[in-house]
């Protein structure tokens, strides 16, 4: 790929996105519009924005190159990516709408008349938030190394230098108009060049036999149990992500956040049609990549390998658009959710506090991707899943159907579920991919089970502690409110 064509598409994305950030600044005035837009956001705008935040490095260029590695055992990605958005909608979307919260940690505070159990939802939310972030920075690495030929960390502080120009200058109402445009940006970066690389693969006639092995990396095919634990880690840790869960705080109603998550499980089901598209192609066009460790530059490449010439140029500037805009999404939602929770516990939740708060929450994660390697971009965005899952998700869960929840319950179940998966964690990635026993390397089928077991079981060891208020906060969760009319964000 032309570096040119790399660094135009990069400076571009990035100017476009400090752009929008800076007109969303005309109309971010109050603390309100920082926090949660004003609570005026209408289903579209809102559902646009989650696709942006939502379809990460590990969507844009992960999934087609795990599918490249591993063919349909890689398809359970895309499948449970989407499938979470329907468990939030039955189970979260409309209940966390109506509790009126601008946090998770609010949340919890508000369910559990806890000081103690805010300050561990804290904690694991800025936790799960920085997890998250990190492979963001990773992708924006590989992405600026292969196309621009420039060293990586060059991409990763690039990305945090725009994110907090965006987040500082207008918080959540700004962010919302960014990850709107974002959203539409990633699907035509990766549906335009899918389309035209399947066209001159037809006016080629029928393909060349295919090259890869079926297991390119010689790794075992994925157990049953690795498919299973995937898929719990997939669809309970959607539940728990502070980046998406905030969003449904800026719906005017209950009924708003219940249609905004019907329509992101469309938009998210269009979107992923075309990186298993891209995964397909590159089995038979691109293997070289998967044995070079080069999987998740995959969708980067490939227009310039089968287009060729201006057009492929044209089509790969396309992408490496697509991609930085992941990154820029992503991490964007990720520091404001991030910079709510940071500055109403440490800043006193002012405006100038959210916005030390979002260079802290951008800064720190930027420290730790220097420090380490790239992994498998959707690997590693799995195991945040599997983490999120174990610790916010019950307490979510739990806290909204269940009044049985204590606030020693709900602290018990997060520390077990952390302390599991986090120690699952660092033992995989410390005895490797390749020697690390599947149960280490998808821990959620077991973590899950005993975080929501240590949530139950000392919650009922602590009836007397079940807060006064729970008739009250459960009333609200569960009652339908009368909608508003409101005004576009």
């Amino acid at each position: 790929m032309n570096p040119v064509v790399g660094l135009t598409a990069f400076v571009a994305v990035s100017l476009a996105t400090a752009a929008i950030g800076f007109y969303g600044l005309r109309v971010s005035r109050t603390t309100g519009d920082f926090y949660v837009a004003s609570r005026t956001v209408r289903p579209w705008w809102n559902a646009s924005a989650i696709g942006g935040e939502y379809l990460s490095a590990a969507s844009f260029l992960g999934v087609a190159g795990l599918i490249l590695l591993s063919g349909t055992d890689a398809l359970w990605f895309p499948v449970g990516y989407t499938a979470g958005y329907l468990m939030l909608l039955l189970f979260v979307a409309a209940p966390l709408r109506r509790s009126g919260a601008y946090t998770i940690p609010d949340f919890t505070e508000s369910r559990l008349d806890s000081k103690a159990v805010r300050r561990v939802t804290s904690l694991v939310v800025v936790a799960v938030g920085w997890l998250y972030i990190v492979p963001q920075l990773h992708g924006a690495a590989l992405a600026i190394r292969i196309t621009t030929g420039l060293p990586s960390w060059v991409g990763s502080t690039a990305v945090v230098l725009v994110v907090c120009l965006t987040v500082v200058a207008g918080g959540m109402r700004s962010i919302t108009f960014v990850q709107a445009f974002q959203y539409w940006l990633k699907l035509t970066a990766l549906a335009v060049p899918v389309v035209f690389v399947l066209l001159v693969l037809a006016g080629n006639g029928t393909p060349p036999e295919a090259s890869l092995p079926a297991n390119p990396t010689g790794q075992a095919a994925a157990s049953g149990y690795q498919n299973i634990s995937l898929m719990v880690a997939l669809l309970f840790g959607t539940l728990g992500l502070p980046h998406v869960l905030v969003r449904f705080y800026t719906n005017p109603d209950g009924q708003s956040a219940r249609r905004t998550t019907l329509i992101v499980l469309g938009l998210l089901s269009v979107f992923y049609l075309f990186p298993t598209l891209a995964g397909a192609v590159g089995r038979v066009f691109a293997p070289d990549l998967a044995r070079a460790g080069q999987s998740d530059a995959l969708v980067l490449l490939l227009p310039g390998r089968l287009v060729g010439g201006p057009a492929g140029d044209l089509l790969s500037a396309l992408v490496v658009a697509g991609a930085f805009a992941a990154f820029l999404s992503t991490t964007s939602g990720l520091v404001v959710s991030l910079s709510g929770v940071i500055s109403q516990d440490l800043f006193g939740g002012s405006v100038r506090g959210f916005r030390l708060a979002a260079l802290l929450a951008a800064v720190v994660p930027l420290g730790f991707a220097l420090m380490t390697d790239t992994l498998a971009l959707a690997g590693s965005v799995g195991l945040v899943f599997a983490f999120t899952a174990s610790t916010i998700c019950p307490v979510l869960l739990l806290g909204i159907w269940w009044r049985g929840l204590t606030d020693t319950g709900a602290i018990a179940g997060m520390v077990t579920g952390g302390l599991l998966c986090g120690g699952a964690m660092v033992a995989g990635t410390a005895l490797g991919a390749a020697a690390a026993p599947a149960w280490l390397a998808q821990p959620a089928a077991w973590t899950v089970p005993a975080a929501f077991a240590a949530t139950i079981g000392v919650s009922l060891a602590t009836k007397g502690r079940i807060p006064s208020s729970v008739n009250r906060v459960m009333t609200r969760l569960h009652v339908p409110e009368r909608p508003v009319a409101t005004e576009r964000p």
